[in-house]
């Protein structure tokens, strides 16, 4: 069971890094969705909560936090 986890984890958690890319806050926010929303699908798939829903709270935490970041 935990084999499941650590692979798109690790993806998560590299793609996280990307987020704050972007030189204003709406850019920042696009591109933090889109890698939330692919980080989101692969844990949603990999838990059973299905990618949809997993891509949509994914997208939302990475807009969100794309948008708050600093340049």
């Amino acid at each position: 069971m935990l084999r499941k986890f650590i692979k798109p984890s690790l993806a998560l958690l590299l793609l996280t890094g990307l987020g704050a890319c972007g030189y204003s806050p709406g850019h920042r926010a696009l591109t933090g969705g889109v890698i939330g929303a692919g980080g989101g699908a692969i844990l949603g798939s990999a838990t059973g909560l299905g990618a949809g829903t997993g891509a949509l709270i994914g997208a939302g935490v990475g807009a969100g936090t794309g948008a708050a970041t600093a340049r």
